[in-house]
């Protein structure tokens, strides 16, 4: 007997239907996998299936009970999001352990050292080096990421665990130490809903596959069957070309960006210099201080010595008004945290930044305003209801768009993408790579482009530099390398320099 079921689940919103009879069964002990572009109704099946949506129609049934008529089946389901959700002022234990009745203690009487020595096993199974007591804040986003999942386990009733994009703040070996614990939870009997746009995930831990699209489930296959074209086809409708260069092909321009010699928070000695025309990406492991690099040139955080130039001009540091009034935008890789106001519509996140382009006479034209509006949206293919829709319930693909479209439109000399697709779907990041492609080429921006994915970076650089520790370990070609060339500079350069030493 399944011990999770979707029976003909349909659910609409205002002019947008999310689910149309939508099955799915997940047995005792297995890996389901749910595959789709944004927007195909993955995110509001998760939602139905752990009681946050009722469904229009159809019925969530939890160890063969109806949830409309036994709620309560819910805490066998333990949910872990996609976007960090923890206190970020509390400690790692009190983070791992609330509720606290939902973890098994008492609610009268409990002490932080009771939850100090119960938060060891939890760190020590899903190997997160820190301590119970450090607060949440000062753990790498990679560290976060691993706690999230680690309290989902803490729930004493929970049968079922459900990951939405587990892996997006992870490194290769984080991620892989991740599954070693999936897989562990699977031995013990827990059944696990995996929700990826990483296909090689997809196929290395899944027992099944489910397909959406466009509301629908499209596919359905066991995972030693199945391949990553029927699942692509499946997925889009159409066959997409992934073997597609997308470097530009114009020959870069004058230097637009020169740092020397930068040193800040976690990384120290860095120079580079970017020109028009380019993409020059950033390689590195969690912790090597790629995005601190381009947060201390943003002015979010302090620079410790060095300087930089921009257009050949002296740049002023710690002063991001100044970095956005002269040119460089950085689009962060926390998109919700620090990319968009959820709460307020597609219109207003977009128009944010637009105040010097629609001001007239001390007020903000609204005609004006609305025709800009529209042609970043037709321009960028921005999929909602209406400008006037609450961008938190847009597809993190349609997200990004809007934050690329809004930015683009002031015109930088400087755009850094720090992991601009992490949580986006195949169409869409390719999407996305063939825009950055023609930003540089035909707008002759200089593109930083920071991501995890040596592939991403592999296909879309003119040149990567690789990180160690903080340090520059390494400059390449990005035509002319390898993908093992890269990843010995990122984990081994400097261990090899010691040992030559």
């Amino acid at each position: 007997m399944a011990v999770l079921e979707a029976r003909e689940i349909g659910k609409e919103f205002p002019g947008v239907v999310a689910l149309r009879n939508v099955n799915l069964a997940l047995e005792p002990g297995e890996i389901h996998c749910i595959v789709g572009e944004n927007g195909a109704g993955k995110s509001t099946l998760v939602k139905i299936l752990i009681g946050f949506y009722l469904p229009d129609s159809g019925e969530v049934i939890i160890d063969g009970v109806s949830a409309s008529t036994e709620p309560k089946g819910f805490e066998k389901i333990s949910y872990v999001p996609q976007e960090l959700n923890l206190f970020q002022e509390l400690t790692v234990s009190e983070n791992l352990f609330i509720p606290f009745e939902k973890s098994g203690f008492s609610r009268t009487f409990l002490t932080k050292g009771q939850l100090h020595r119960a938060a060891h096993r939890y760190l020590k199974t899903f190997r997160i080096a820190t301590d119970p007591n450090e607060k949440v804040k000062n753990l790498s986003v990679s560290d976060q990421q691993l706690l999230q999942i680690a309290r989902a386990a803490t729930n004493r009733d929970f049968k079922i665990l459900i990951l939405d994009e587990p892996t997006t703040s992870l490194t290769g070996e984080e991620g892989t130490r991740l599954f070693e614990i999936i897989r562990e939870l699977k031995s013990a009997g827990k059944s696990i809903l995996f929700i990826s746009h990483k296909l090689e995930e997809v196929f290395a831990l899944g027992d099944s596959i489910s397909v959406l699209r466009n509301g629908e489930k499209v596919g359905e296959s066991r995972a030693s069957v199945a391949t990553i074209p029927w699942v692509i086809q499946s997925m889009c409708g159409a066959e997409l070309d992934f073997e597609e260069n997308c470097q530009p092909q114009v020959s870069p321009g004058e230097v637009v960006l020169d740092v020397q010699n930068l040193s800040g928070q976690g990384f120290s000695d860095v120079s580079f210099t970017l020109r028009e025309g380019e993409i020059l990406g950033f390689a590195g492991l969690v912790g090597a201080g790629r995005s601190e690099i381009m947060q201390t040139l943003f002015g979010f955080l302090p620079r410790i010595a060095g300087k930089a130039t921009v257009a050949g001009k002296a740049w002023v540091f710690n002063d991001t008004h100044h970095s956005v009034r002269n040119g460089f935008i950085y689009l962060s890789e926390e998109r919700k945290l620090h990319g968009i106001f959820p709460y307020l519509s597609l219109k207003h996140n977009i128009g944010i930044t637009l105040f010097p382009k629609t001001v007239r006479g001390g007020f903000i034209s609204a005609k004006i305003e609305s025709q800009i509006i529209d042609q970043i949206v037709r321009q960028y293919e921005i999929k909602a209801v209406s400008s006037d829709q609450q961008i938190m319930y847009l597809s993190g693909g349609n997200q990004q768009k809007a934050i690329v479209g809004r930015s683009m439109y002031i015109t930088p000399k400087v755009l850094v993408c720090d992991e601009p697709t992490k949580g986006i779907d195949i169409r869409t990041k390719n999407y996305i790579y063939h825009l950055m492609k023609s930003l540089a080429e035909n707008e002759r921006l200089g593109i930083i482009l920071v991501s995890s994915e040596l592939e991403e970076l592999l296909k879309c650089s003119n040149r990567i530099v690789t990180l160690y520790a903080g340090r520059q370990s390494g400059e390449f070609k990005a035509d002319t390398t390898t993908r093992e060339a890269i990843l010995r500079a990122m984990i081994a350069t400097n261990q090899e320099r010691d040992a030559e030493a």
